[in-house]
């Protein structure tokens, strides 16, 4: 990763108590990882757990990358309190979602349906890591929602606006397509001049409920929903 050529761009040290969230973060993270992966399901944690640029506020967002039935992902968590369960989508053209809310700011997501190669990117445009890379104690590079790439560095990260980067260097960097880093760029500028749109789909289904009958009941009452499924 050339970062040398960006740190004039804004460099950020961290000090004693970022280190400490970003490991209380990512301690929590690792524990929910190691149930997930003991069962032989490979996940990611993405976000600003994995690229380190951590708040106190910062959610927990881990994500199941295979399309498997929601009672494998249930059984691995079942140690775990489940505050909610809902099912999710950005637009009519993204996949739809499984989300099991878990306390202490924690989602874990896995697709309902078959993924598209561009929207697994996605996951790559924020910055993710796996099981083994929170183990490592790495840190990866990720652009967050203002909009800004985020470089770790030893003491912290250096910042660049997107627009001061070509797409071609950020997928580049990113190991992500052109067209994802473009397309990204499109959805989240828009919401920054428009605010935050919502989704097109998000509801909350009972707990006792499987995400697959509930997704079927959903899919009756939208022709939206039954063209993706």
């Amino acid at each position: 990763m050339r970062v040398a050529s960006f740190e004039s761009k804004g460099v950020l040290i961290y000090n004693e108590d970022k280190w400490s969230i970003l490991k209380e973060k990512r301690e929590k993270a690792s524990v929910i990882m190691r149930s997930l992966q003991d069962v032989g399901l490979p996940c990611v944690v993405y976000g600003s757990v994995a690229r380190g640029d951590v708040k106190e506020d910062s959610d927990i967002d881990i994500f199941v990358p295979l399309n498997v039935p929601s009672y494998k992902i249930e059984l691995a968590l079942e140690k775990f309190e489940v505050l909610e369960k809902k099912i999710v989508q950005a637009t009519p053209n993204y996949a739809i979602k499984g989300e099991f809310v878990l306390s202490d700011e924690v989602t874990v997501s896995f697709p309902l349906v078959k993924m598209k190669d561009r929207e697994i990117e996605f996951y790559r445009f924020g910055g993710c890591l796996d099981f083994e890379g929170i183990l490592r104690n790495e840190r990866v590079a990720g652009v967050d929602k203002r909009l800004v790439l985020i470089l770790p560095i030893s003491e912290g990260h250096v910042e660049v606006p997107l627009s001061d980067v070509h797409p071609s260097e950020v997928a580049k960097i990113l190991g992500i397509s052109v067209e994802t880093v473009q397309e990204r760029i499109r959805v989240l500028t828009r919401r920054k001049e428009v605010g935050r749109t919502g989704l097109f789909l998000s509801e909350t289904i009972p707990i006792e409920d499987s995400f697959e009958s509930a997704l079927l009941d959903i899919a009756t009452k939208n022709p939206a929903i039954r063209r993706r499924i």
